[in-house]
């Protein structure tokens, strides 16, 4: 006799709620509003990625909700559901939950948390990272705003050295020129362009002291000058 022994996949869906909730301390971040709320904010962020399945992130919630309450007013405390939202989980690199970001005065540069787990331990990092900060600022070591509201000066220079170019302009300075270029085209609302924006204009007065102005950072505004852009697949 031949048997043909079927395997019967039983699949569980478990309805997971989100682990906070409105009535919490813990601000919800999702990809909407995290540039507005984190990147855009001159306070210190805590935020925490979680999947709202993971067992870690289940024990972890009453002490993140304690230590938002024990924050509130002073550091501002957030939550990604990262399983939801996992463009947000990948661009800063999420591999795992949870994990932690320390967003500070640049929030280009997050900061990954090491600590414990309970809230005396979260609130004891986010005041020494408080504490770094406001002495930072004091000593004018600002790290600057990632979120364009950093000052021109603050970065050695702000945008002097970044070169704007358009559909006129372009052929006259790049392809004329014997110099190397390096080229941003950018979207004047796009949140990932906001965060490069500081970093590019400090690459740019670095790059030209070391290359004694032979290697130029420029950007291109891809929204008004289309020819150029669609010219080079943008």
């Amino acid at each position: 006799l031949l048997f043909l022994l079927g395997t019967v996949s039983c699949t569980l869906f478990l309805a997971v709620n989100a682990l906070y909730s409105a009535s919490d301390d813990v601000i919800e971040l999702t990809p909407t509003n995290f540039n507005r709320e984190v990147i855009q904010s001159e306070s210190l962020w805590l935020v925490e990625f979680y999947a709202p399945w993971c067992g870690h992130c289940q024990r972890l919630t009453p002490e993140w909700k304690k230590a938002a309450t024990a924050l509130k007013g002073v550091v501002k405390v957030g939550a990604v559901d990262a399983d939801k939202h996992q463009s947000l989980g990948g661009q800063y690199g999420v591999r795992g939950f949870p994990t932690i970001k320390i967003f500070g005065a640049n929030k280009n540069k997050a900061e990954d948390y090491q600590g414990g787990r309970t809230s005396d331990a979260i609130v004891d990092a986010a005041l020494s990272a408080l504490r770094s900060l406001v002495k930072d600022r004091l000593s004018g070591r600002s790290g600057g705003y990632s979120s364009g509201k950093q000052s021109q000066d603050s970065r050695g220079g702000g945008k002097k050295d970044v070169i704007e170019l358009t559909d006129d302009s372009f052929d006259k300075n790049v392809i004329n020129s014997d110099d190397v270029w390096m080229v941003e085209f950018y979207a004047p609302w796009c949140g990932h362009c906001k965060n490069l924006e500081p970093e590019w204009a400090a690459a740019a007065t670095e790059v030209k002291e070391q290359t004694k102005g032979k290697v130029k950072l420029a950007a291109v505004d891809a929204t008004v000058n289309q020819m150029l852009a669609g010219r080079y697949g943008v």
